[in-house]
């Protein structure tokens, strides 16, 4: 029995912030093993772990979905700026950028609660000319990419462009960013309004 897993979800959780928690990553990856022969995902949420190899049992395929962004992006946005919300998003906006034949910047973002973030956008002023696209491989609380998009209008920058993969949206997520956002826009791995890229072709 094989697992399509178009979004893979526990693996945010892949080490113990706390004293006590579980690796949720670890233990997902060890019972999905234990029930199917393969597993087909997209671009799953790997920092501190670099192949799914490294928790799974079983064959793994992994597709990514950076191709389809950039294609998007190329179609829809006049003079792109791709920009990383984070420092863990700069492997993402690097491959969405090269896609979209567009140049790319990351932010640097420090997490103060699981509500509130800092974000520091680099120096802009040679882009202003571009429109910002925000590129992420995950949108849950909304709070980096809102803060992001809220910098960039203290800039005078136009509205940005919100791309990520997974549409995983807390509640009130879509809502603040959309006010702050020319477009949301997602791929089809988890059913939700912004989904406007399909990922049926790379599965």
């Amino acid at each position: 029995m094989h697992l399509v897993a178009p979004y893979l979800a526990y693996m945010r959780q892949d080490m113990s912030f706390k004293s006590g928690e579980a690796v949720s990553a670890t233990h997902f990856a060890h019972l999905l093993s234990q029930t199917f022969d393969s597993l087909v995902t997209v671009d799953p949420h790997l920092h501190r772990i670099g192949d799914l190899a490294e928790i799974f049992a079983i064959p793994t395929r992994v597709g990514a979905a950076a191709p389809l962004l950039g294609a998007w992006i190329a179609r829809n946005v006049d003079a792109p700026l791709i920009i990383g919300p984070d420092q863990e998003s700069e492997q993402w906006a690097e491959e969405v950028a090269r896609w979209a034949g567009a140049p790319y910047v990351v932010a640097s973002k420090q997490r103060i609660a699981d509500q509130q973030v800092r974000v520091d956008l680099p120096d802009l002023t040679s882009w202003s000319g571009r429109r910002p696209v925000l590129a992420d491989d995950i949108v849950s609380s909304g709070r980096t990419m809102i803060e992001a998009s809220r910098l960039l209008a203290v800039r005078g920058m136009a509205k940005p462009y919100c791309l990520a993969i997974h549409a995983v949206f807390a509640p009130g997520a879509f809502e603040g960013l959309s006010e702050l956002a020319e477009r949301v826009v997602t791929t089809d791995t988890i059913t939700h309004s912004s989904n406007a890229i399909s990922v049926v072709d790379t599965l």
